[in-house]
């Protein structure tokens, strides 16, 4: 039958059907073998002439408008180049045997975008890749690890060969032009932006600065059996909007405070920052010092509190500092050394 709804296959059959019903030679020949009739049958092209139809006239009895306004090559039932260029590329990737090496940049850029110290952005047709980038391809974080020399092809477009990691431990060397492309044609494709925590810690405020808040870093005076023993490595760190002062009121009756008085190690003024979402930052830094611990309340109710963490106050001052310059992105923290790596 013929129709736009039809596949393409049943409409060059319905087509085909036609020109033999339009043959009285045809008809004479497969009469004996016509047991359903379909000679019989009224014309779907009425009295047309199939044999004098133009190339133009057959594709419009098939759907297709040759003007431009359909295209032939769209096929339903075929899959897209592209989709196949893109499978074919997941099958060419290669295990990454220093995939160690880049593991804890993807966890640390799962903790910025769920801190929202990152973004996601569409990617353009004309947007820069460059070394030390993250992207979202094929719903997987990509890094951009090396970017080759560049080099004119025979389009006389730049271009380079870049080495890209990829968050399940596989990589590809790929040409910076292919990637750009395959980003632009993924509707899901996005930038990840660098993490750009603004005058967090300015020294100098100016006049249209507003004043968020205060990283406090606080010790137990706790004689817990688990807490004292660490009482010089162990800190509360927290971000408030108020006195830090009097967010220590009554702090021996707060599980959050361990349920003993603390004191005051470190203070730094924040401006035009979200406190929440610094604070969400620092405590992912250091959640492999996280301290793990169970206490009760004054009624007896266990708590888990999940603001202490086994790091040296010189640490925090270093984390701080990295804020403040936007190069914590390249740092991680060791816990069994208690001191920030390089990644």
């Amino acid at each position: 039958m013929h129709g736009e709804d039809k596949d393409i296959f049943e409409r060059v059959y319905a087509v085909r059907l036609d020109k033999i019903r339009s043959s009285s030679e045809c008809r004479e020949l497969l009469a004996e073998f016509d047991k359903n009739g379909l000679l019989t049958n009224a014309p779907n092209l009425a009295e047309k002439a199939l044999e004098d139809l133009d190339d133009d006239a057959l594709l419009a009895e098939l759907g297709i408008d040759a003007t431009g306004g359909s295209d032939i090559t769209n096929l339903k039932h075929v899959r897209p180049r592209a989709e196949i260029r893109a499978a074919e590329e997941v099958a060419q990737r290669t295990v990454c045997k220093t995939f160690e090496q880049f593991k804890p940049l993807f966890e640390q850029v799962q903790y910025e975008l769920k801190a929202d110290v990152r973004k996601t952005r569409r990617f353009k047709e004309d947007a820069s890749v460059n070394q030390g980038e993250f992207f979202i391809l094929a719903g997987q974080i990509a890094y951009i690890a090396e970017v080759g020399e560049e080099f004119v092809p025979p389009n006389g477009k730049l271009d380079a060969r870049m080495r890209v990691i990829y968050d399940n431990g596989t990589e590809y060397n790929i040409l910076k032009r292919s990637f750009q492309r395959a980003l632009y044609k993924d509707e899901a494709g996005r930038r990840i932006t660098d993490p750009n925590a603004g005058p967090l810690f300015d020294d100098n405020v100016g006049d249209d600065d507003i004043e968020s808040g205060t990283i406090y870093v606080l010790r137990s005076k706790s004689d817990h059996p688990e807490i004292k023993p660490h009482v010089s490595l162990l800190h509360k760190i927290g971000v408030t909007g108020g006195s830090v002062e009097k967010r220590l009121v009554n702090a021996k009756l707060d599980p959050t405070f361990l349920m003993a008085d603390v004191e005051i190690v470190a203070t730094y003024e924040l401006y035009n920052i979200n406190r929440v979402k610094l604070e969400n930052l620092l405590h992912r830094f250091f959640e492999s010092a996280r301290l793990n611990i169970q206490i009760s309340d004054r009624f007896g109710n266990p708590i888990n509190p999940r603001e202490w963490f086994m790091v040296p106050i010189f640490v925090i001052d270093e984390v701080v500092e990295k804020i403040k310059n936007g190069s914590l992105i390249n740092y991680r923290y060791d816990a069994n050394e208690a001191r920030l790596v390089k990644v």
